[in-house]
């Protein structure tokens, strides 16, 4: 089995589940040393409802033949991860890849409210856990990829385009771990360590597959339902986009950008673990596309779609010709700037 980055380490910070899960496991089986951190751990979970733990993703990876170490980590307190870099490199003298997935904003963002209703207790917790747990734990882990003048460092996003999120909240956070990234990269030019932002499509997560009532042997029965669902792609897939940009020997090319997984599966030509290569932006907007030309009104869903898609991309340049259909069927009048609310 090929193992390309045999004798690397990686942290992965948010490695219980989803996309840090999916991450983890594909690192270790491309033979890299995998620690893996978190704040639920076997026998005391950290979110109500989710049973998953940092535990039992690193057995995952040790049951692959991989390397893991399984490490409760609360990434908003700096002591513990000072401590954790300290640990780091007492046992591996470096550290050849950081993945910053701390996200676990889920259940606290109040989506449809506006953002002078805001509680900002809650904002506050949300930007501390999601924004500076990011901010907290590159701080101190950087310093040994600086020393080796290589290394990768990744921030898990949700979009690479710079337009609105949906929700005010969830929109900070995003557009906050984007651009630490592309902040990062300026400060690291020159180093021999890249920063890149890095966003999954639309992600099979167990909470996903939890929610639609179906698991990963028959999530096909959820397409039914939810048509999009169809796109989806595994916490894997995200994995293997990963590996690829570790193992790509002129990544420097790409410090500082914001990228999507199915353009890299496109690039690198990796696929899923199911045998497809989902690419969730490309199949919306061809979908959307067909339904927006078509006469007669939008159906609520395809009505949804198109608004929420045309705040993503209306602020980019290369997608100015399709936001201007999307708005024109969707009624929009132009404001400054051309701005207007999801319907």
């Amino acid at each position: 089995m090929e193992r390309p980055l045999a004798g690397q380490v990686a942290l992965v910070a948010g490695a219980t589940r989803g996309a840090g899960r999916g991450i983890a496991r594909e690192l270790g089986a491309a033979g890299a040393k995998v620690y893996c951190t978190g704040r639920s751990t076997r026998g005391h979970a950290a979110t109500p409802g989710r049973p998953e733990t940092i535990d039992e993703t690193a057995d995952m990876i040790v049951a692959a033949g991989g390397s893991a170490v399984a490490l409760r980590v609360d990434h908003t307190v700096e002591a513990e991860v000072a401590a954790l870099a300290a640990r780091i490199h007492a046992e591996d003298g470096k550290l050849d890849l950081l993945v910053n997935d701390i996200w676990g904003g889920d259940e606290l963002i109040p989506w449809g409210e506006k953002f002078w209703m805001l509680d900002i207790a809650t904002a506050r917790a949300v930007v501390d856990q999601a924004v500076f747990s990011h901010l907290i734990t590159s701080r101190h882990l950087a310093p040994l990829m600086v020393e080796a003048e290589r290394g990768l460092i990744v921030e898990i996003t949700d979009g690479e385009f710079a337009g609105y999120h949906g929700q005010l909240l969830f929109d900070l956070v995003k557009a906050s771990v984007n651009r630490l990234a592309y902040a990062m990269a300026w400060d690291l030019a020159g180093s021999g360590v890249t920063a890149l932002a890095l966003s999954p499509g639309f992600l099979r997560s167990e909470a996903m597959l939890d929610r639609f009532g179906v698991n990963e042997s028959n999530w096909r029965d959820a397409v039914k339902e939810h048509p999009d669902f169809a796109f989806s792609e595994t916490p894997h897939f995200i994995g293997r986009a990963i590996c690829a940009l570790a193992a790509d020997g002129q990544l420097g090319r790409k410090s500082g950008l914001g990228l999507y997984v199915g353009d890299l599966a496109d690039e690198y030509g990796f696929i899923d673990i199911d045998g497809r290569k989902p690419h969730f932006r490309r199949s919306i907007e061809t979908w959307l596309d067909g339904v927006v030309a078509a006469d007669g009104e939008l159906e609520a869903n395809a009505k949804w779609m198109a608004a929420a898609w045309y705040c993503n991309i209306h602020l980019t340049p290369a997608h100015a010709e399709r936001a201007r259909k999307y708005a024109a069927k969707l009624g929009y009048e132009k404001l400054g700037g051309g701005l207007q609310p999801i319907a």
